[in-house]
């Protein structure tokens, strides 16, 4: 391509609402325009990096041996009642009607639509197994949109399900796709983990991220420096603690005076303990009904964690006036002994000895708490987020905390939906039953950003070369000069007939713009035909992720460059 005859708008300025790299250097690029909050349109660069990350995820997926399919992105809310996730999905679930007034939505997922088809089209066990994939449009109707396509509305998406037999063909399916995943990423030259993972609305019994490591990751990853073990924060697992106090012997129950003292560190400081000897009393609504939820005063509640533990829907946490107007309890001062809600308790703070608790009188804690004699939680479990403290669930090692950048997902769903909708099979007996499914997503738009936010410096963007929309760009410095014209197009021409993409940039721009709009751009290989060239006829190939130079002849230009991106690929 002549970058003369490209829309390639690129820009010095930065975005005033750009808030990630990424999203800054795909709009300086003139990869993406947004059109409105949270949705983007591909220019054609743009377009083309997520065209080189959706040749690698098709060529894998069907590698695998899935079947791609297309399904329309408007779904009847019908089906969605089947399933149950009508009430459940929540806000960023788009719903319209249409002018005969039935229910619609714009398709954040496809579970049911793909199920739909299952039972319409596979009726016997010789079917299976059987997945499916399409690489689609999708709508989350995001509260706050932000950083670019890393969180938008509208984005692009892979997903895929499997319908197995029973549950041992189920994880044979789920495996096969894991191995897939880690191709595509590998493939696409980017730096990931494969995480545990909570399931969230999607359902299932069991699911793995797939994370771009990257310093702005929304999320955070725990892994462990002796072991394979790696999860979300959300999913760690604390199966190990220690007590400090478990040797001392109860004391008895005081209630003390605290004047003024609401937060764990004030009451600590005030009593002369550490944060640890506290009991930290929040206060949830758990799909509507408040729940006191405590933790060690040095821990932190995981909403996720106890949201699972509960098998709770919502969960939202009490302002200070909601906790006085609802129940005529005084914020900062709550504790477990006596209260006369429901209680869930963190694993760890039944091992508490002596402990200080809200009195739930305003200016009031207990000293002396006990669980098991003061108090006795209705639930116990592991709802606490990990730490630096904790040690890996799996080996007792040491664990460090990483940022990542969800890119995939997969998921075991057993029979949810497949029950819900009656989507059955006949089984070698003659039996009829529920298909067991499986998904697996990738954000195919997200990958690009994720990219970038791996892969730069300050001057631009640094794209892995299979996720380049470029190649090679080859700068003629003297788009006047018939010589210089010359040497670029034969350049052009050889490299193009080898099968690389390449853009020549033929603009009469000064050297310096040419210079810039390449290293913003990130295309991983540069050809400049310029000084050096004039003098001695001879062309420089600049590599931009290392910045190493070496100065070429023409003719060995063509096949040295060749055989350079095919080895790296």
């Amino acid at each position: 391509m002549r970058y003369s005859r490209m829309l390639l708008p690129t820009s010095k300025e930065t975005p005033a609402e750009a808030e990630v790299v990424s999203h800054q250097l795909l709009v300086r690029g003139g990869f993406i325009r947004k059109l409105t909050s949270g949705m983007y349109t591909f220019l054609p660069l743009g377009y083309m990096a997520l065209q080189k990350v959706t040749d690698i995820v098709r060529q894998e997926m069907n590698r695998a041996g899935a079947q791609e399919i297309l399904m329309p992105m408007v779904q009847p809310g019908d089906l969605w009642q089947e399933s149950g996730r009508w009430q459940k999905y929540g806000p960023e679930l788009l719903r319209f009607r249409d002018r005969h007034d039935r229910d619609y939505c714009l398709g954040p997922t496809h579970e049911e639509v793909v199920t739909d088809i299952a039972r319409r089209e596979m009726q016997s066990y010789r079917q299976l197994p059987v997945n499916l994939y399409q690489i689609q449009t999708k709508f989350r109707d995001e509260i706050r949109p932000r950083f670019g396509l890393m969180r938008c509305r509208e984005f692009v998406m892979k997903d895929a399900y499997s319908f197995d037999v029973d549950d041992a063909g189920a994880s044979q399916s789920y495996e096969i796709m894991r191995e897939a995943y880690h191709r595509i990423f590998t493939r696409c030259g980017l730096d990931f983990r494969a995480v545990e993972a909570d399931s969230g609305a999607i359902g299932g019994s069991f699911s793995h991220e797939f994370m771009v490591l990257a310093e702005t990751g929304e999320d955070t990853l725990v892994i462990c420096s002796s072991c394979s073990y790696a999860a979300n924060v959300e999913k760690a697992a604390i199966t190990a603690y220690s007590s400090d106090f478990s040797q001392e012997p109860p004391a008895d129950l005081v209630r003390i005076e605290t004047p003024g003292m609401k937060k764990v560190e004030k009451v600590a400081e005030f009593l002369k303990v550490q944060p640890r000897k506290v009991i930290k009393t929040l206060l949830y609504y758990i799909d509507k009904a408040p729940v006191a939820v405590l933790v060690r005063g040095d821990r932190v509640v995981q909403p996720v964690k106890l949201k699972n533990l509960l098998g709770a829907t919502d969960i939202t946490p009490m302002e200070e006036d909601q906790i006085w107007e609802q129940l005529r309890l005084p914020a900062g001062y709550l504790g477990p002994v006596g209260f006369p809600l429901q209680v869930v308790a963190d694993q760890e703070v039944m091992d508490m000895v002596n402990a200080i608790a809200g009195a739930n009188e305003k200016g009031h804690h207990y000293n002396g708490v006990n669980p098991g004699r003061d108090f006795q939680p209705d639930i116990t479990g592991d709802l606490r987020q990990i730490d630096t403290s904790d040690r890996c669930p799996s080996c007792g090692g040491d664990l460090k905390f990483k940022e990542g950048i969800e890119v995939g997902h997969i998921f075991k769903l057993g029979t949810g939906y497949s029950d819900a909708m009656h989507a059955t099979f006949q089984d070698s007996d003659g039996l009829e039953k529920s298909f067991v499914m499986g998904c697996y997503g990738i954000g195919v738009s997200r990958v690009v950003a994720a990219a970038i936010e791996q892969n730069h410096d300050s001057k631009g963007i640094i794209f892995p070369l299979p996720l380049a929309p470029f190649q090679v760009i080859i700068l003629n410095l003297g788009p006047k000069d018939e010589r210089y014209c010359q040497a670029s197009e034969r350049l052009y021409t050889d490299l193009r007939s080898h099968g690389l993409d390449v853009l020549l940039d033929d603009r009469d721009e000064r050297p310096g713009s040419k210079f810039n709009d390449a290293d913003l751009l990130g295309i991983p290989y540069r050809l400049t035909v310029g000084k050096i060239f004039e003098k001695e006829g001879r062309v420089e190939l600049r590599v931009r992720k290392t910045g190493v130079t070496e100065v070429l002849t023409l003719e060995e230009t063509g096949p040295y460059l060749v055989d350079l991106v095919q080895s790296a690929l």
